[in-house]
């Protein structure tokens, strides 16, 4: 019983204090799938991919794809190279569909006497291999639905050879937070006020000078601490993160909050629910990710903040992870109701470290000073109030495009001796 009056108090909450504070957002329509494409190129092939929308897919093959659980990829791979090449579908979902198994779950809308259109349909619009020397070969891939973001991974093979593609593509209709913020659309520093390091103690130095803890909005008072730097990227960083489950979160709109609101009255989970704000460099996170449980209550999450470094060209992320385990009330949310944080903050650390050691894209993991240590004992506290103890250090995880294997991850000479027990079994010192 007092369960589901927490839900219900939770949901009554959550709809009377953020009915005045969503915002109502454009229409996202306008570009055709094609025409936002996302396109990369390596050596004499260029790939192009994108994401069909609901609206789009239907249009496409002339059924509602996306109500069967199902989500066209189209793309297209020009081959200027000497030899031929493969499109290996299971690498952009182990559990695609191919066109007959996909024609088949429609087939009562096959219309009389056109039993075999939508097959044919089906197997017209499939993407065929090989792509030759020469040639621009074009087509879908259907996979299963994704909310949010989707990992595009493209894996090409040759005789001897393969080169892969991944791309980070925002499932339109989906109204992440970074959004907001812009910080994949615009310039967040001037030019002349990024240090690009390629001096690793250098390098050091600065992270251990960051602040200790994301504040409020008026940099008043210390919330949770910024226990994790991440350096990459779109290439890089971000695919890793999909592919190992993380989503991102959405902005605090009216279908947001409806959601929101469902899930807290069914306990059900909700992968893209929205994260509150904390504040660093004058600003709110720039976007956030978590890693949802089954229900809305319990999820590892991440804030993140593009700061003005680089480290060897590539960008560097400030950040703020914790674990949920629990809804409770509070005073100290302007919703009254706020998720509990395991105290452990550097369980949700390493937790993460592990899990990207299995991306495939962890090169490097360190760790500096900077946060400061909390004991058990007498813990610290976040801008809500609860509990957190930590041994004081601030993880480091450097991404790269090329695959890495769990031996072959390097461990940066920093403050080695003190969190040795964290290293995935089998990583580099």
């Amino acid at each position: 019983m007092d369960r589901i009056v927490n839900r219900l108090l939770a949901a009554v909450v959550i709809a009377v204090v953020l009915c005045n504070c969503v915002i109502t957002l454009p229409d996202a329509g306008g570009l055709t799938y094609k025409s936002r494409a996302v396109t990369r190129t390596e050596g004499g092939l260029r790939v192009s991919a994108s994401v069909l929308s609901a609206d789009e897919s239907a249009a496409v093959y002339g059924v509602p794809l996306a109500k069967k659980g199902i989500q066209p990829v189209w793309i297209e791979i020009q081959n200027d190279e000497t030899v031929s090449y493969f499109l290996m579908s299971p690498g952009l979902d182990p559990n695609f569909f191919p066109s007959s198994e996909a024609a088949e779950a429609f087939d009562g809308n096959k219309p009389p006497g056109g039993k075999d259109e939508i097959d044919r349909r089906f197997r017209g619009l499939a993407f065929r291999n090989p792509v030759l020397p020469g040639q621009t070969v074009s087509g879908y891939v259907l996979t299963n639905l994704s909310e949010g973001a989707k990992l595009v991974q493209l894996d090409l093979v040759a005789s001897a050879q393969a080169k892969t593609f991944s791309f980070l593509i925002v499932v339109p209709g989906f109204y992440a937070d970074y959004h907001v913020s812009a910080v994949f659309r615009r310039e967040v520093y001037p030019p002349e006020t990024i240090v690009d390091y390629t001096d690793d103690e250098a390098f050091r130095v600065a992270l251990e000078a960051l602040p200790c803890c994301a504040t409020n909005e008026d940099g008043s008072k210390n919330g949770d601490p910024l226990n994790l730097v991440i350096v990459g990227g779109l290439d890089d960083a971000f695919p890793a993160l999909v592919r190992r489950g993380w989503s991102p979160t959405e902005q605090k709109w009216s279908g947001a909050i409806m959601k929101m609101i469902t899930s807290a009255l069914s306990g059900e989970r909700y992968v893209n629910a929205p994260v509150s704000d904390l504040y660093l460099f004058g600003r709110a996170q720039d976007l956030a990710l978590q890693k949802a449980r089954d229900t809305i209550h319990q999820r590892n999450h991440l804030r993140l903040w593009l700061s003005p470094m680089r480290y060897r060209g590539k960008p560097v992320w400030v950040g703020q992870i914790s674990r949920d385990i629990g809804v409770r009330l509070t005073f100290h949310s302007p919703t009254l109701t706020t998720h509990k944080i395991d105290p452990d903050v550097d369980e949700a650390r390493t937790s993460l470290t592990e899990d990207m050691a299995y991306s495939q894209n962890l090169q490097k993991i360190g760790f500096v000073k900077g946060v400061g240590a909390a004991p058990s004992v007498a813990p610290s506290e976040n801008l809500t109030t609860d509990p957190y103890y930590t041994d004081g250090y601030r993880q480091v995880l450097v991404f790269d495009r090329q695959p890495t294997s769990l031996s072959g991850i390097e461990f940066l000479p920093w403050e080695a001796m003190a969190k040795l027990n964290a290293l995935p079994s089998g990583a580099k010192q």
